[in-house]
């Protein structure tokens, strides 16, 4: 008979991490805080949304805003210069963000005076997805040069996002993408994503989005 004992740590990972950001979920909906996981590949154009957002919403909502990176500081000065409170995360090499990191930087930026923080995750479309980070709502962008197919190469991260932004349609007569399409495998996966098409660039579609966003945010904070 065998001696030792396996352990299953990505299991127990997962596990601890799920705990950790329930227990952070709970504590944010008492203290009135919606926090917004916002995803995408890099390039997709999660920053450029981010300040079209902000400007519709800063007005209405104390907001702030956590950059994760793996080494920069880049976003979080773009999103200063916008007028927005906002600190930088990071990971120290690591491809995403856990519920423990989350909390850190919600502690150190006193997250609770805000009734909107945005946690702009690490780029990329496959570790952000498999960690719960505590957020009342995870958001993703894909962009149209990415192409429509990518709901079927990274199924998880459609899977698990409450709202899927389709980025740079001011785009499409350089690209082929193919909205049914795209539609119809973001629904396979997750028939209660919301999907906006927009343009950061031209603010087309952004109003519809901020309309979605600002009702999640006063829903929660009642």
């Amino acid at each position: 008979m065998d001696n030792f004992k396996i352990i299953e740590i990505k299991k127990s990972v997962f596990e601890n991490n799920d705990r950790e950001a329930d227990k952070l979920r709970d504590e944010l909906r008492a203290n009135k805080t919606f926090l917004l996981n916002l995803m995408s590949s890099p390039g997709a154009g999660k920053t450029t949304t981010l300040k079209a957002t902000l400007s519709r919403l800063k007005d209405e909502f104390k907001i702030g805003v956590m950059e994760a990176d793996i080494d920069s500081d880049v976003d979080a000065r773009t999103i200063e210069q916008s007028g927005i409170e906002s600190i930088q995360l990071h990971t120290g090499g690591m491809c995403h963000l856990d519920a423990g990191m989350t909390r850190q930087g919600i502690d150190e930026f006193d997250a609770n005076r805000f009734d909107l923080v945005v946690l702009e995750n690490v780029g990329n479309l496959v570790c952000p997805a498999e960690f719960d980070t505590g957020s009342s709502k995870n958001a993703m962008i894909l962009s149209v040069p990415e192409g429509d197919d990518k709901p079927l190469k990274y199924p998880l991260m459609f899977t698990i996002s409450d709202v899927v932004l389709i980025n740079k349609i001011d785009t499409k007569s350089v690209f082929e993408f193919d909205d049914e399409a795209v539609k119809e495998r973001i629904h396979k996966l997750n028939p209660n994503a919301e999907i906006f098409f927009i343009s950061a660039r031209t603010g087309e579609g952004v109003d519809a989005w901020c309309d979605w966003l600002r009702r999640q945010v006063n829903e929660w904070n009642k």
